[in-house]
């Protein structure tokens, strides 16, 4: 476009290598009846390999096809037909026209151009809203295997050039075109890959700065005074578990201690801050960098009811409107399950629970001295394995529970139930990945009781306790597997399904003879005048797209979910992982070329959708980030031993009273301070630990052992000391909490959700479209005067 002058968020995006323009938004209009531009093409069986009636019906749907003056070309190939659509040039002019009178969606690229991806969804919208005479509509005959197939088909041009420019390995680190996906898959598919290319671009400082939060842990990995006097503590610790288990030295910990150093340091405060604010300035400048690609792609006003009214009007013009409408009734009960369901999975936390404590039972228990020394941390890996199985399963049974409630609520748009879909979706799946992780963050260790009064389940099993080396540690362990686990395993699956559904269509299939050149030409050029396609060039293409890998509306969905979940675990507990950043910037580097690749090459295309947000999912994006601030205040505040280290330091240690010498260390006997003594002597410690249980390894005897509480010796009540402790720490998750929003409203004012030049050109646009229709309007009055 001559004089057009990109927005600078653009520029900004492209110098930073999150994306990478040619400077033009060229859109090919292919000729209005060209046989190289079918809309759509169903598939399904012939006569002879389907029941009679099924078959009737296939013809009336297409013969209702037919009658809204749809172009059905029939190919028989063996025993698959397919049916080729094309939708007449007055179905796009109608929609044009309709366009321009509309409010919202006035300002619109469409006017003048019906490009190909808007060919494709207005004939899907009328495809999927023709009924037969039963009632029965496509999506009726999909599920009854009339058709077994509906699809919009790749164009080989653009395909090839996406594949080129994006959709391959070596493009990893080269930015996104991303008007060129619009062009092909339509604004919401350009849209996700903009977000996500944004997303992993701002990883990188998360991921700097949380590697030299570890990095600070490293330096004192070996020279910290706590590590020191953990390594060589004297100290004999209870039994972790009944019968078997055995006292044991404070010192054998020493490794796990240096471990836990890495993560649980003066670091991670800042860390927590940080990613806080960060979150916030992620999506705030999200929207600035959203706001300039709608503006410059002419869909800031577009309104999605408001298109679908001009959709329904386009198939069918004397259709009824569908009005809103509200049921108590429904809303009570889609409440209802829905908190059914939430309960479901948290009682499948507590069955976590007690898989983690029978499993550390028997593994003390057990005949191997290994396991059966590590009882405790075997357990702990054992359910997050476990916590990833029950992950996969559910999110199965999710997906089906989420889709039976939205039949149950009466939506009036073709795209609510999609919406709805997104929330409860995410709901599920949020308790299912998280409901385990606040377990173990804030109640591992702290409802477990003490010796002599242990907490047990049904009476006899001893609810776990914290690693021997703090609860962070537990918190670290789980979510590195699950994270890695999900990661990895969820991009093999991702990748090799597609590839592996193409490979047995092609075996299941016979070979199809090789394109002519005449027709190769044809569909190598922008356009071809009226050009036709022979009948076995024409199987062949339609044969290629049908052999690839379905999708459906929810395709793209599953692809944010995936990512929404890592943004989840990048932010909500990154304060016991700071390397959570670092895997999710490596894992959406490939994540964005595998998502490409398995979208031009291994799926069939997808239906191009017009959109100018990220919809529902920038709402869920926000909550999680105000629930990442009070996770990662509350990982500090109470699962960590930050507070307990603060308040020794200045209240009950060696500075406290400021008179120790300037080269003493001031957190010397931290350790020994944070042990209370259970004494053999009490009856119901002798109840609770069997003779045996008190001789070490080496074949001492002690009538004492300590373990990781602040309780008196005697009554094995609190301590002073625990009080102050527990109102600090809810004195610092308050003052935490306040002062990270407070800095998270500041970053968020300071960052305006659109460009001035973005308001300025919408501004002007709208002022020119109604100069336009005054100079119009003056035309017709001085008509009307000669």
């Amino acid at each position: 476009m001559p004089g057009h002058r990109r927005q600078p968020s653009i520029e900004f995006l492209e110098l930073m290598g999150v994306v990478k323009e040619n400077g033009e938004d060229h859109v090919g209009v292919p000729h209005e009846n060209a046989p190289l531009s079918y809309d759509y093409v169903l598939v399904g069986k012939t006569k002879e390999k389907q029941d009679k009636g099924s078959y009737k019906k296939q013809k009336a749907f297409i013969e209702a096809l037919k009658c809204k003056k749809l172009k059905v070309t029939k190919i028989i190939d063996d025993d698959i037909i397919f049916y080729g659509i094309q939708a007449p040039k007055e179905i796009f002019e109608r929609y044009r026209h309709l366009l321009k009178v509309s409010d919202a969606c006035s300002w619109s690229d469409e006017h003048n151009t019906m490009p190909f991806r808007t060919r494709i969804r207005i004939v899907h919208y009328i495809v999927n809203h023709t009924a037969i005479s039963t009632g029965e509509d496509l999506r009726g005959l999909l599920k009854k295997k009339v058709f077994d197939a509906r699809f919009c088909l790749h164009e080989k041009k653009k395909q090839r050039e996406l594949r080129q420019s994006w959709a391959r390995w070596t493009a990893c680190f080269q930015g996104q075109p991303i008007t060129a996906v619009r062009n092909y898959f339509g604004e919401k598919v350009a849209l996700y890959y903009l977000w996500l290319g944004w997303y992993t671009y701002l990883l990188i400082p998360a991921a700097a700065v949380g590697l030299v939060v570890f990095l600070y842990g490293l330096a004192f990995f070996n020279s910290s005074p706590l590590i020191k006097e953990v390594c060589e503590s004297n100290a004999v610790m209870c039994p972790l578990c009944d019968k078997r288990c055995q006292v044991w030295q404070l010192s054998d910990t020493c490794t796990y201690t240096k471990l836990s150093l890495l993560f649980d340091n003066g670091g991670t405060v800042f860390f927590a801050m940080f990613m806080a604010v960060w979150a916030t300035l992620f999506l705030e400048f999200w929207k600035r960098h959203r706001a300039a690609y709608v503006c410059e792609w002419k869909v800031s006003d577009w309104n999605e009811e408001e298109d679908e009214l001009i959709l329904g009007i386009v198939n069918n013009p004397d259709a009824e409107l569908k009005q809103y409408k509200h049921s108590y009734l429904r809303s009570t009960l889609v409440l209802i399950c829905v908190t059914l369901m939430i309960l479901v999975i948290i009682g499948l936390t507590h069955v976590l629970v007690i898989f983690r404590v029978m499993a550390a039972v028997m593994m003390a228990e057990g005949s191997w001295k290994l396991l059966s020394d590590h009882s405790n941390l075997g357990s702990m890996v054992l359910g997050a394995f476990l916590h990833y199985v029950i992950i996969t399963v559910m999110t199965r049974i999710n997906r089906i529970v989420a889709r039976k409630l939205c039949d149950i609520e009466e939506t009036r748009s073709f795209s609510a139930p999609e919406k709805s879909f997104t929330v409860k979706m995410f709901t599920f799946q949020f308790f299912t990945y998280f409901s385990s992780l606040f377990y173990v963050a804030f109640f591992l260790g702290r409802i477990n009781g003490h010796p002599g009064r242990y907490s047990r389940i049904a009476g006899k099993w001893r609810l776990e306790e914290c690693h021997p080396s703090g609860c962070l540690t537990d918190l670290f362990i789980q979510m590195a597997i699950i994270m890695t686990l999900k990661q990895t395993i969820s991009n093999v699956f991702e990748f090799t399904v597609p590839w592996f559904h193409r490979w047995l269509k092609r075996k299941r299939t016979k070979k199809l003879q090789r394109r002519c050149g005449h027709c190769f030409k044809k569909d190598d050029s922008e356009g071809f005048s009226g050009a036709e396609l022979c009948e076995n060039c024409k199987l062949r293409d339609w044969f290629g797209n049908y052999r690839l890998d379905d999708v459906n509306s929810f395709s793209l969905f599953n692809e944010f979910l995936e990512m929404v979940i890592q943004f989840s675990f990048t932010t909500i507990f990154v304060a016991a992982f700071p390397l959570a950043p670092l895997l999710a910037l490596i894992n959406n580097i490939i994540e964005i070329r595998l998502d490409a690749i398995k979208m031009v090459t291994l799926e069939r295309r997808i239906v191009p959708k017009k959109t100018n947000d990220i919809g529902i999912w920038t709402e869920v994006l926000e909550a999680i980030g105000v629930m990442a601030v009070i996770a990662n205040g509350l990982v500090i505040g109470v699962s960590s031993d930050f507070i307990p280290r603060i308040v020794y330091l200045y209240r009950y240690g060696p500075c406290a009273n400021g008179s120790t010498a300037a080269d003493s260390d001031c957190m010397a006997g931290y350790i020994n301070n944070t042990l209370s003594i259970a004494h053999m002597a009490d009856p119901d410690i002798r109840n609770e630990f069997l003779p045996e249980q008190m001789i070490t390894p080496s074949g001492l005897n002690f009538s004492s052992c300590s373990y990781k509480d602040y309780r008196s010796d005697g009554d094995y009540s609190f301590t002073p000391q625990f009080w102050l402790i527990l109102a600090v720490r809810f004195a610092f998750v308050i003052l935490f909490e306040h002062v990270v929003v407070i800095f998270k409203f500041v970053a968020a004012w300071c960052v305006p959700s659109a460009p001035m030049q973005v308001k300025n050109t919408r501004l002007l646009d709208k002022f020119n479209q109604l100069k336009q229709e005054n100079s119009l309007f003056v035309e017709k009055e001085v008509s009307k005067g000669e």
